[in-house]
């Protein structure tokens, strides 16, 4: 962010580049308000590029009676699913009747419950297989023999930030990354903030903006921006809520280890604690499994997966797949804090994922985003730029629910069919056609990336030699300087973790490839960040 393009007066200041601060941003844009998001680190650089990566209602919080909770996230699959279907897609779920667990009545009725909350139009309802028939059940120890299969969504939760970010941009919103909002005095009209900018060179710089309103979306350190920056008289006027800190981890092993496992569906397993461990088909030759529900009481920053948790998870899947999974058998750990509301559970597994938005009004507007998960962010950030347009004495109009997402509307490729995955793979057949000379594994990546965006990437280039040198294999100089140049991407693991998960497929040293060629093309490569 530089002093020439430094908006320094706005309507709402967003601390927090995660999805809700994201969210909020896009949708305050798009209501005509003048917005500035800052962010400390990356986009997307904690919890919400940690998550189990899952656009679901939630079946296991009808347990704990969120009917509503459960309702309004089911409402929302289909939503995010029609904006941006190269991002997410519909995924089954095969949870193996264990007769020790659950009873299958329980199960059924959840299931019924489930299928009829909310509308559905594009996922298919729930039904019950033999696992002595289905394929799902080839992976699975010969005692599970009955099952229950139903629908939910998977997403790419980092590119749904930066998504939502490019469209916050597109209509208006300044975003900053690398800045990090170090105080925020309180007036009667506005707050005065002074933001402090680290583009990674050594040389911080401090800028002061004036807003309207406050939003803190800081996640985890939602408290912390309360005591710290907003000052503590507004710290002690909205401590009627807190979080709780509650860590998930997850592992991610090759599709190796479970050679039986040829098929797309995901597993929902029943662990003796109570809980629940996903098992996902991950970025094509890896299976995801997670999470664990762990209370962190240290800095969110240093979250990571610990040994007892990477045994933990190799263990619940072990107990359901007929080749057992070994710590020594995973390549790859993370773990993500998840900020959730205090609701005085004695387990963390059963803390609510709702959310509230906490207001004062009493001098400018200062609004708190307590909790949330990934699947209702778009409903958040509707519900708190409504508050907010309130708070500042206008009202205006809600409409991001028919929105698409940057790249999500594939009508300049193919005619629509109303069926997002469906239209997804004709798009990326429609990619093939124009551009053969891609590699199809590369033209598929893309098109998942950037959908109907693809475009901006490729540019006039009529060759792979047209897309510059190929640092690592795959990725290209076209991509970096497309990724520094258009979505905040600073640092290599920017790249490979966030804005793809390269990083999962490539060698320690192709990795360093990365990180020296964008030191070297960081010095004539200028991105969004300035702005």
């Amino acid at each position: 962010m530089t002093d020439a393009s430094s908006p320094t007066d706005v309507d709402a200041l967003i601390i927090g580049g995660g999805i809700n601060g994201a969210g909020i941003a896009r949708d305050l844009a798009g209501r005509g308000w003048r917005v500035l998001l800052v962010e400390q680190d990356d986009l997307a650089a904690h919890t919400s590029s940690a998550s189990t990566k899952l656009i679901h209602g939630g079946l296991r919080y009808l347990e704990h009676y969120e009917f509503a909770l459960v309702r309004k996230a089911l409402r929302e699959r289909e939503v995010l699913l029609r904006s941006a279907p190269h991002i997410m897609r519909p995924l089954r779920f095969v949870m193996p009747h264990d007769p020790g667990m659950r009873p299958a009545w329980l199960i059924r009725l959840g299931l019924f419950l489930y299928d009829h909350l909310a509308r559905r139009e594009v996922l298919p309802g729930s039904t019950s297989v033999d696992l002595r028939r289905h394929p799902a059940g080839q992976p699975l120890q010969g005692r599970y023999t009955r099952g229950f299969v139903y629908s939910d969504g998977w997403v790419d939760d980092a590119r749904l930030v930066v998504l939502a970010a490019l469209d916050a941009q597109a209509r208006g919103a300044h975003i900053a990354t690398r800045t990090r909002c170090v105080s925020a005095e309180r007036g009667a009209t506005h707050w005065t903030a002074t933001l402090r900018c680290d583009p990674g060179s050594g040389a911080s710089t401090l800028h002061t903006v004036q807003a309207r309103a406050l939003v803190n979306a800081a996640g985890p350190w939602a408290g912390q921006v309360l005591r710290d920056v907003a000052r503590p008289a507004a710290a002690e006027r909205l401590a009627t809520r807190s979080l709780r800190l509650v860590q998930g981890s997850h592992i991610v092993v090759p599709r190796s280890a479970t050679p039986e496992w040829t098929h797309d569906h995901a597993y929902i397993f029943q662990s003796p604690d109570g809980r629940i461990v996903f098992a996902i088909p991950y970025e094509g030759r890896y299976t995801l499994i997670g999470t664990t529900d762990r209370e962190l009481h240290g800095d969110p920053r240093g979250a990571h997966a610990s040994e007892d948790e990477v045994a933990y998870l190799c263990a619940q899947a072990s107990r359901y797949l007929r080749r057992p999974i070994a710590p020594a058998d995973v390549v790859w750990t993370y773990a993500g804090v998840r900020p959730l509301l205090d609701d005085d559970s004695a387990n963390p597994a059963a803390v609510t994922r709702d959310y509230l938005l906490e207001h004062d009004t009493h001098a400018a507007p200062l609004l708190t985003v307590w909790g949330g998960k990934i699947t209702t962010f778009r409903q958040l950030a509707e519900d708190a730029a409504g508050d907010i347009s309130r708070m500042l004495g206008q009202p205006r109009s809600a409409w991001t629910r028919g929105a698409f997402l940057p790249g999500g509307d594939l009508s300049g490729w193919i005619t629509t069919s109303g069926r997002p995955d469906e239209d997804f793979r004709r798009f990326a057949a429609a990619v093939q056609s124009r551009w053969p000379w891609l590699p199809a594994e590369l033209a598929l990546r893309w098109a998942h990336a950037h959908g109907s965006r693809i475009e901006l990437l490729v540019g006039a280039a009529s060759g792979l030699a047209d897309l510059g040198e190929e640092v690592a294999p795959g990725l290209f100089e076209a991509e970096l300087r497309h990724l520094m140049q258009t979505e905040w991407a600073r640092t290599a693991d920017d790249i490979l973790w966030r804005r793809s998960k390269l990083g999962l497929h490539l060698t320690a040293d192709q990795r360093r490839q990365v990180a020296a060629w964008m030191v070297a093309g960081s010095a004539h490569t200028r991105g969004p960040s300035a702005t």
